[in-house]
C-alpha cells in the first residue's frame, strides 16, 4: 500500500536523496523547500511553517502517513535556530492531526552529532520554552561577536532539537496517538552544505578534529536517508525518543563506551 509522505528541505542534501529514494520505492511524496518542491516556503518564518502545514495537508487530503524532517542550515547567524529548532518543531506539531489519522504515522528528524559540541545552554532552554524571539536574541548577540562564537548556534539548534524529540516522543500527543518520533544525528554527510568546508587540507582537518568518523570516514545522504525511511516505515513500531548517532563511530569517538553511569548516580 502506498504512503504519503512529507519530506523538507526536498531540493538538496539529505531531503533531495531521501525524496528520491522513497518515490523509487512507489511512496507518494510531497516535497516542502525554499525553491523547487510541492510546497515552496520559508520554514524559518511562522507563517511559512503555518503555510507550508496547510498546503501539505491539503495537497494530502487531510492524511499524511510520515514527516521526514531534513531542512536546515549551518551558519553562524541567528536564522539557523528558527529553521534548525522551531521550522521542525512548529511544523511537526501543525501536521501531527492529518499523522494522527493515517493507520501507521511516523515521524523523524535530522538532528546531529553537533549536538554534543559545545552550545548556548540559554538559547536551549529559550527554544524548549517556545521562546522564538529570546531565542533569536541570543544567536544575535552570539553572531555579533564573530563566526567562531556565531556557530555555538547551530549545535545549540541541534541541541535543542534532539531534546525535544525525547520529551515529546513519549507525550500523549505523539505516543499516545500511536506514533513514533525519533531523530538521526549524523556525522560528517558529503552534500552542497559541506562542500566548501571540505574543499581544502586544512578545513578537513578540523572537521575531522571535531567529527572523528573511523568507520568508512565522511558519508554520503544515502547512509542517512535510508535509515530515516525505516524509522517512518510500518516496520517501527515501538521506537521512540531515539537520537540515533548515524555517524562512522564520532559520537561513541567522544563520549566513550560508558553512556549509563548517570544511572549509578542515583
Amino acid at each position: 500500500m502506498t504512503r504519503t509522505y512529507v519530506v523538507t528541505g526536498s531540493a538538496s542534501g539529505i531531503g533531495a536523496t531521501t525524496a528520491q529514494l522513497l518515490r523509487d520505492r512507489g511512496e507518494r511524496v510531497i516535497g516542502i523547500d525554499l525553491n523547487n518542491a510541492d510546497v515552496e516556503a520559508d520554514l524559518s518564518a511562522p507563517e511559512g511553517r503555518t503555510a507550508a502545514a496547510a498546503k501539505a495537508i491539503e495537497i494530502a487530503d487531510g492524511i499524511i502517513d510520515g514527516v521526514i524532517a531534513c531542512a536546515g542550515i549551518s551558519a553562524p547567524i541567528p536564522k539557523t535556530i528558527s529553521v534548525n529548532y522551531f521550522g521542525v518543531t512548529e511544523l511537526l506539531e501543525q501536521l501531527r492531526p492529518a499523522l494522527a489519522k493515517s493507520e501507521a504515522p511516523r515521524a523523524a528528524v535530522v538532528s546531529s552529532m553537533a549536538s554534543l559540541q559545545r552550545h548556548s545552554a540559554e538559547m536551549v532552554d529559550a527554544a524548549l520554552d517556545g521562546d522564538e524571539a529570546k531565542a533569536l536574541e541570543i544567536g544575535a548577540e552570539l553572531s555579533a561577536q564573530g563566526p567562531q562564537v556565531g556557530y555555538l548556534v547551530y549545535p545549540s539548534s541541534k541541541r535543542a532539537l534532539s531534546r525535544w524529540v525525547r520529551r515529546q516522543s513519549i507525550s500523549p500527543e505523539w505516543a499516545g496517538n500511536g506514533i513514533p518520533l525519533n531523530a538521526v544525528a549524523p556525522g560528517t554527510v558529503l552534500t552542497p552544505m559541506t562542500q566548501k568546508l571540505l574543499e581544502t587540507e586544512e578545513s578537513r582537518a578540523m572537521v575531522d578534529a571535531n567529527v572523528p568518523m573511523p568507520l568508512n570516514y565522511h558519508q554520503p545522504p544515502e547512509s542517512i536517508a535510508n535509515l530515516l525511511i525505516w524509522l517512518t516505515s510500518v516496520e517501527n513500531t515501538h521506537m521512540a525518543g531515539q537520537v540515533i548517532y548515524d555517524d562512522g563511530g564520532a559520537e561513541v569517538s567522544l563520549r566513550g563506551d560508558d553512556v549509563w553511569s548517570w544511572a549509578d548516580k542515583k
